[in-house]
């Protein structure tokens, strides 16, 4: 018998893929009338009068006058918000700071503005409603949904409250999904990691869970934990679970892991939100990345990764973007973030609609030796070499060994496996063979005898896990970097 509930979602979902597909199906003109619409509210702001925003009528105008920044560069203005001025970045004052831990920054405070936290709950609400809209399953809307996020209890600084993203959409809940929701708003609020998974396990276990969501690696701890409690696969705890959201890494080094876990293979949503922005989710079951929301109040622009560094590299705007290259995603919102870098590197893998994969950071990279590897590699490499095995991997992270006791330098694989293979040269050498046929400068250094084939160093289960727990990184929207271009992060593993 089909709910009330989940007969109405039908004929919603219809609606807002139609309403999409007008913007998806007209891409530049929407990304025109965003940039334009941002420039024009913003030019009264003390941004907008420092950078002649008046004056600015295209994206020429805008490369001239606004240069890209990150957050170290923009932090002038950000530190005049913190301290309760109006009209800096963004109309009036914004109704929240996303905290973030930054790997160069230290701890970092994203404006959130009223029109840009609406924009991230419409586009997590539209995935799921374009889901249904192609799939015609909405069924999991009856049953019990939980999402491992933050703790929703909100700071204020100079009256504006301040919280970890995750924490903050726990507030966005929408009324019709809030009885099914799980954990508990008290459970919710536990800080510490372990504790709060715990306390999660056993609110949920004899629940009729239908949809679960987090990032990979913590949702993952909690499926660990209630196989231990029960003995059983989470699919036959969850008999009705058919739906798993995802965001914050790739799922691919994860997948098998996951479907032995749960039993059996599930639909899943990707998503690509951050405190800057909700950027992608993916529209499709079956078509690779996820459609680039062009209509959210965020203007894109985009740097070819192997140039970013150079001395003024170019700037282009969607229109001009190319299929398999690996940029790096700049973006200007409705928040006040203008020309702002946020770290990542995205590929496109469709521009009819535009859809991305998010390829790595531009800090996460390993090039000790002028290879220039990329998070998207080294996971490729993984999968294809573990694809077809037994081979299970719980976590990784990749180091350059640049002074070997002997022989040449390599790179060195930090391997946590639920199921090990019985031979690590071999993987290793397969691992090596894709990555060599991915990367043509990791090829030549290997054919020229100026790198060896990586070595795999084996990490005790639950090694990573300790890890983040001892920097203060376990849980929440934190996750261990695929790879670095020094030894610091797999120190801790050599001791």
């Amino acid at each position: 018998m089909i709910s009330f509930k989940s007969a109405l979602a039908k004929p919603f979902a219809k609606r807002i893929y139609n309403k999409t597909q007008k913007w998806a199906n007209n891409p530049i003109d929407t990304q025109k009338k965003v940039f334009q619409d941002l420039i024009s509210q913003a030019a009264s702001t003390v941004f907008g009068k420092d950078h002649d925003f008046i004056s600015i009528n295209n994206h020429e105008d805008f490369i001239k006058r606004v240069p890209v920044r990150d957050y170290e560069t923009l932090k002038p203005y950000v530190e005049r918000v913190i301290n309760g001025e109006e009209d800096i970045l963004w109309k009036g004052k914004p109704i929240y700071f996303a905290k973030t831990s930054g790997t160069t920054s230290g701890v970092k405070y994203i404006p959130i503005t009223k029109p840009s936290i609406e924009a991230q709950v419409e586009s997590s609400r539209n995935a799921i409603l374009l889901y249904i809209h192609e799939t015609g399953n909405a069924k999991f809307v009856d049953g019990k949904m939980i999402f491992l996020q933050g703790s929703p209890i909100l700071n204020k600084k100079n009256g504006i409250n301040v919280g970890r993203l995750s924490g903050i959409s726990a507030h966005y809940v929408p009324k019709y999904l809030q009885k099914n929701r799980l954990p508990s708003w008290e459970t919710n609020c536990i800080e510490d990691w372990e504790t709060k998974v715990n306390a999660i396990v056993e609110e949920t276990v004899n629940e009729n869970m239908t949809v679960i969501a987090g990032i990979p690696s913590w949702v993952q701890m909690y499926f660990e934990k209630i196989q231990q409690k029960t003995g059983k696969k989470i699919g036959d705890v969850f008999k009705n679970f058919n739906l798993f959201i995802f965001g914050g890494v790739n799922y691919e080094p994860y997948r098998a892991k996951f479907e032995n876990l749960i039993g059996r293979k599930v639909d899943s949503i990707e998503l690509y939100p951050a405190s800057e922005g909700f950027f992608a989710y993916q529209d499709k079951q079956n078509e690779k990345g996820m459609l680039l929301q062009l209509n959210s109040g965020i203007f894109y622009e985009f740097i070819k990764a192997d140039e970013f560094f150079n001395d003024n590299p170019k700037r282009i705007t969607i229109k001009d973007v190319e299929i398999g290259v690996n940029y790096v995603m700049i973006i200007s919102t409705n928040a006040g973030l203008w020309a702002y870098n946020i770290g990542d590197t995205v590929e496109f893998t469709s521009i009819k609609p535009y859809r991305v994969i998010v390829s790595g950071r531009i800090k996460h990279f390993i090039s000790a030796f002028g290879e220039h590897v990329i998070g998207k590699e080294v996971e490729q490499a993984m999968q294809e070499a573990t694809s077809n095995t037994n081979i299970r991997v719980s976590e990784f992270t990749v180091a350059p060994q640049i002074n070997p006791n002997q022989g040449l330098p390599y790179h060195e694989w930090f391997i946590e496996f639920e199921n090990e293979p019985e031979d690590l040269l071999s993987l290793a050498k397969k691992i090596d063979e894709s990555l060599q046929k991915q990367n043509s400068y990791y090829f030549d250094l290997i054919k020229g005898n100026v790198l060896q084939q990586l070595k795999i160093t084996k990490v005790k289960q639950g090694g990573f896990q300790n890890y983040m727990k001892s920097v203060g990184k376990l849980g929440g929207q934190n996750k261990l970097p695929r790879l670095s271009n020094d030894r610091k992060i797999v120190e801790t593993f050599t001791q």
